[in-house]
This record gives C-alpha cells, structure tokens and sequence, in this order.
C-alpha cells in the first residue's frame, strides 16, 4: 500500500519536515499522547522495538506531504535510531506501519472522520484508529476502530483491549501534571490501568513511609517491652 518507486532518489527524514506546522487549538492534543507514550516507556522499559510518535509527520508516499497524527504507535522498530532521534516517520526508511495512530479532536474537526480515517484506512492500512474527544465526558468520547476488509469498524467499550499490541486503551478520570479530569491510559487484559510516571512516584513514597512507620512502630514496642523488662528487674540484653 506503499506508493513510492524504489528507483527513485528518495528523501530521508533528515531532509523532509518534521511536521505540518498547524498549530494544535488545545493543550490536551499535545498532553493525551503525550501521557500515553510516558506509561509506555515505563511499562516497555526493558523492551527496544516500539516507538510512539506525538505530533509527528508520517511520510508514506513521494508525491504527497506527511500525514500528522496526534499520537502513533509503531512495533517492530528501533525505540531510538541515535542520539538525534527521529524528526518524521518516513515509511521507506522504517518499513513499519505504525500499528495504532490517535487523533484527538479539536474544538474545530480536523478531518478525523475523513481525510484522515480515509488515508489511514484506505491508502496505509493502520490497523487500529483511535478517536478522542477530550471537551465530553460521555463513553461516546472514545471511539476505537479497527481494520476489517478494509473498512473500520467500532470496538465497542472502555477500556478496549488491542489484542496485536497486547494492552487496552481508555479512559477514566485522574490527575496529571496537576491537572484532574478524563485521560486515556492503557491497561492490561484484566482491565487494570497502569500507573503514570507521577502516580508511580507517589505509590514509592507512599511505600516507603509505611515502612518507615512500620519500623518506628517496631522500635517503640521494643523500648516499651525493655522497660516493663527492666521494672520486673530482667535486663533485656540478657535475653538475647
């Protein structure tokens, strides 16, 4: 589904740009992909064939401009090439389609149920297309789609289980950077959502301070049975 002629000279990803340049019309296009990909690289830590592109362009044909998702995931490709990173997703230089791309909706739709869903369905073949609208607080906010025959078809649910990509997607109510309200998150095939980057940090602390009541707790009851010890004229070290 690749149209590009290998006898061509063709344009590396250092050469063609990196992004469309559209500015997003809210914060939460950039934040939602970007929270995704930070749980990812906590929960794939130890694995180094997936990369997840926020707001990044994705060539897949010579003759046309990159297609920008809010967010995609692509396995079976190096996580990180070298030390500059990638600047675009260039198809003939990764060969890999990315798996699953996110479009989040705006206050103005930017073709997330045309252009778009027509090029990812019809002339790329990503398997799963997801669709968020972040300003509604409904079930009907999430839309999953995966590929059959060619056409998308709805999953319905929430969290939704990715079974080619081995976690599910959805959302529900939490805080990141501060801020309260509806987020995607993945979760596992129990529908149990994994912890973001700050949640994992609080969870530590919050361990380590049980411990540390714990043992403070521990050292008092031991001082205390030392001095019953001690009024009933046993020396506690005798006992050791």
């Amino acid at each position: 589904m690749l149209k590009y002629s290998q006898s061509n000279c063709l344009p590396s990803s250092e050469e063609l740009p990196d992004s469309d340049d559209t500015p997003v019309d809210n914060e939460l296009q950039n934040l939602i992909p970007g929270l995704l990909k930070a749980i990812l690289a906590l929960i794939w830590s130890q694995r180094q064939d997936w990369f997840f592109g926020v707001d990044m362009g994705v060539y897949y044909d010579t003759n046309k401009p990159a297609i920008v998702p809010d967010g995609f995931l692509s396995i079976g490709v190096p996580r990180i090439i070298n030390e500059k990173l990638r600047r675009s997703y260039v198809l003939w230089e990764e060969k890999k389609l990315p798996t699953l791309v996110l479009e989040v909706v705006s206050k103005t739709y930017r073709n997330e149920y045309s252009t778009k869903k027509s090029i990812y369905a019809k002339e790329l073949g990503i398997l799963y297309y997801i669709v968020y609208n972040p300003l509604v607080s409904e079930q009907a906010s999430l839309e999953v789609y995966q590929l059959v025959n060619g056409e998308y078809v709805l999953i319905p649910g929430n969290p939704v289980w990715l079974s080619e990509i081995g976690l599910g997607i959805g959302w529900e109510k939490g805080t990141y950077q501060g801020i309260t309200r509806q987020w995607l998150y993945w979760f596992d095939e129990q529908g149990k959502r994994f912890l973001t980057p700050e949640e994992r940090i609080l969870q530590s602390e919050e361990q380590r301070l049980q411990s540390e009541r714990k043992r403070l707790e521990s050292e008092e009851k031991a001082q205390k049975l030392a001095e019953m010890l001690i009024k009933l004229g046993v020396d506690p070290e005798s006992l050791i």
